[in-house]
């Protein structure tokens, strides 16, 4: 989606002239690289404010550029942009989780240092964690941690529930340094202005304008290649293209229309983006407790009707792959979770079997002005807010799809306030939102029919916005959550599977990415579709890892 930034503009050439970047190419294809450059890392998101490091607060400039990223590190690695990967350790050298997954052992790397010399310890890491239960606010991803055990140079993490599903929402924590951290009173609100971490980088310039990181001489994961990152932020998506096409930014992440002429056509040899589909997707939540989407046979028609790939093309400008199986799952990242009964099963329009499930379903008029089996026509509204563009183009193209049904769709955009408060309590036909991204497919599947979040119209709901209800659905959710191992996941997995294709709570409507983009002049060694080893998004804590792989182009 695009959303109107709220942030004070920042001036292109002001940003440019503090990166120590070559500015003034005047659109000219960028200059050959050379070994030793700094490297540029830019987001479309107006003036850098204020700094705060704060490693949890959304809003703190560490988090929002993500140079974070470079200075605190997390326990292990998923591989978000390949889920089936082995977890990779990082400051836990070992990592053991229970059969349950309701506990994990951790063993501290022990050559790790934070960036004031002291060393890194496993007292680092039961502090970390010790935070998330003196200061609840902390565990945004509701972890749910009950217990730490931090003895014989380990750490053992207990949880209320198996973390099956939320590997990575436990792993991915950054750990601080209980030395700067034990005698801050509320670590929610601290800036951290010490950037002391164990990561590759060190924090040695802020302004409002840029942040610079200097590469470590003593980093315990190896020699860098690149010696200095420079952190900016441009005004919005139009400026951090044209700073992207000269060679002005190098790494970045953000939604670039038309990216084939606006940046790839710019330096054919160099430049690169590539949208890794990770297990998170678009959906059309529909209003299952109401007419027309209360009938399973309209929303199976509708899912029959709308066209994915036109949206990919034309919403998306094809910048990001296409959804295909009809399971929901973007691929390849959700290839291994397909069933068997549904492998090569992908999403093609086909009108006439939509019509036809209509008509044995009791509706008529169909294909002409459709009213339903007890005579009321049949309309729906779909509602996103102004301003997201790409998300109204969507809305506006399924407008258009179920027009060959007899179908009287309108489009309503109201400001964003208005929609989220609608979203959230019920008050909608059909909205396109998205579902959170993990490492299974149990997001996508939750998010869109799970009981957890089941709430009566008028109240606030979190996700199942449509208000499905179905307690098999909700049952085989927990069951493959909690599973203690593979054959009951599959079995359980199997048929929440085979509930969203046949009942069709929501639609799948398109993939959402961890979209990177950036160029090899100077460095190569980055991730991509050959070479999957981490969603190339700088702003994801999976960064760390491409930064210690990259290599000197020359």
């Amino acid at each position: 989606m695009t959303k109107k930034s709220s942030l004070v503009a920042l001036g292109l050439a002001a940003a440019l002239a503090l990166t120590g970047c070559a500015a003034g190419n005047n659109g000219e294809k960028p200059a050959e690289g050379k070994a030793g450059a700094a490297l540029t890392i830019a987001k479309p998101d107006g003036a850098i404010a204020t700094q705060s490091n704060n490693p949890w607060v959304g809003d703190s400039s560490a988090l929002k550029l993500g140079y974070i990223n470079s200075i605190l590190e997390p326990l292990g690695l998923v591989n978000l942009a390949d889920p089936s990967e082995p977890v990779r350790p990082w400051l836990a050298k070992t990592i053991e989780w229970s059969p349950d997954f309701k506990s994990v052992t951790l063993t501290p790397e022990d050559k790790a240092t934070w960036n004031d010399g002291k060393k890194f310890t496993a007292d680092d890491i039961a502090f970390t964690f010790q935070l998330f239960l003196d200061h609840p606010a902390l565990d945004i991803d509701a972890i749910g941690l009950t217990k730490i055990t931090n003895a014989d140079g380990k750490v053992t993490l207990d949880f209320e529930n198996s973390m099956f599903v939320k590997q990575e929402k436990v792993l991915h924590k950054r750990i601080v340094p209980k030395h700067i951290y034990e005698g801050v009173k509320d670590p929610a609100t601290y800036e951290f202005k010490e950037a002391v971490g164990t990561g590759p980088y060190k924090l040695t310039k802020f302004d409002t304008q840029s942040v610079e990181l200097t590469a470590r001489d003593d980093y315990w994961g190896g020699k860098l290649a690149v010696p200095k990152l420079y952190y900016v932020s441009y005004n919005d998506n139009t400026a951090l293209t044209t700073a992207l096409a000269s060679g002005d930014a190098d790494w970045a992440q953000a939604f670039i229309p038309n990216v084939q002429s606006a940046f790839l056509d710019k330096d054919k040899e160099h430049n690169r983006q590539w949208a890794a589909a990770g297990l998170g997707i678009d959906a059309l939540y529909v209003n299952t407790t109401k007419a027309p989407f209360d009938n399973k046979a309209f929303r199976q028609a509708i899912n029959d009707v709308i066209d994915r790939h036109k949206h990919q093309e034309v919403a998306r400008e094809g910048a990001v792959p296409a959804i295909k199986s009809i399971t929901g799952l973007p691929t390849p990242a959700g290839d291994s979770f397909i069933q068997a009964e549904y492998k090569g099963k992908d999403y093609k329009v086909d009108v006439d079997a939509a019509k036809k499930i209509l008509t044995d379903a009791g509706y008529t008029g169909v294909g002409d002005k459709l009213v339903d089996p007890k005579g009321n026509p049949v309309e729906f509204t779909l509602s996103v807010p102004q301003g997201w563009n790409d998300y109204v183009t969507g809305i506006s193209l399924i407008q258009s799809s179920v027009k060959a049904l007899g179908v009287d769709a309108k489009v309503n955009t109201p400001d964003s306030d208005t929609w989220w408060d609608n979203k959230s309590k019920g008050d909608f036909d059909a909205i396109l939102h998205w579902t959170d991204t993990g490492a299974t497919p149990y997001n996508i599947y939750n998010n869109t029919m799970g009981g957890m979040y089941l709430k009566p119209i008028g109240e606030q709901a979190d996700y199942n916005f449509g208000r499905y209800d179905n307690p098999e659905a909700t049952a085989e959710l927990a069951a493959y959550a909690n599973a203690t191992d593979d054959a009951a996941r599959t079995a359980a997995l199997d048929k929440v599977q085979q509930i969203f294709v046949e009942d069709v709570p929501a639609m799948a409507i398109g993939t959402r990415p961890y979209i990177g983009t950036y160029n090899t002049r100077n460095y190569v060694g980055w991730p991509d579709a050959k070479d999957p080893y981490a969603p190339s998004d700088p702003t994801q804590v999976n960064s760390v890892l491409i930064l210690t792989k990259l290599k000197a182009a020359n």
